[in-house]
Formats: structure tokens, sequence, C-alpha cells
């Protein structure tokens, strides 16, 4: 069983930067595709990015590409969201997730992140 926890999130000014980081227990996260998803109040989660352990490739959303980069370290059996740039529209938890084709079947708990003026 892939158990998943972020940790990183805090209060930034608009501006700055965090990392985000999701460790994994019980499982090996170099198996799995990853992805990193957030959640603002009374909005639906949505996509920031998306790592395939098959092609290597990680896709953004629109709205982080160029500010967001995700990457792994499988030495650490971790994966990192690098954010910099951050806006308050950027203010979300986040959460890792953990699955394969397509699907995602591991979820954290999430990190808050929040961005003020």
């Amino acid at each position: 069983q892939v158990q998943l926890v972020e940790s990183g999130g805090g209060l930034v000014q608009a501006g700055g930067s965090l990392r985000l980081s999701c460790a994994s227990s019980g499982g090996t996260l170099s198996n799995y595709d990853m992805a990193w998803f957030r959640q603002a109040p009374g909005m639906a989660r949505e996509l920031v990015a998306a790592d395939s352990k098959s092609f290597g490739n990680t896709d953004y959303a629109y709205f982080v590409k160029g500010r967001f980069t995700m990457s792994r370290d499988s030495a650490q059996n971790t994966v990192y969201l690098q954010m910099s740039s951050l806006e308050p529209e950027d203010t979300a938890v986040y959460t890792c997730a953990a699955g394969d084709y397509g699907a995602y079947l591991y979820w954290g708990r999430g990190t808050q992140v929040t961005v003020s003026w």
C-alpha cells in the first residue's frame, strides 16, 4: 500500500517560491505515474502537473507552465513541485497522487499553499 505525504507548503508573498515534496512509504514512486493537483476553497480540484513513468515527460497546466517544475528523486523516493513566481491565484491545497494508466490510485492528504499580496 502506497502512502503519500506532502510537505513544504506555507505562506509566501506574491512573486515568491516554494518547493513542495511528496514522500512515499510502502511503494517505489518510480513505478508509478505521478501528479500534483490543487484545490482552492469552493473550487473543483484541478491538475497542476503530471509525470509519466514510462515516457519521462511532464505535462503542465497552462496556468503554471513556465513557473512550476515537477521532478523526481528516485534515491529519496520523493517527488517535488518547485513553484516560482507565485500568484495569489495559486492559493490552494496541493496534493500529490500516484497511479498507472491514467488512473490515480493513491493520494496524499495535501499541503496548504497561501500566496499573499
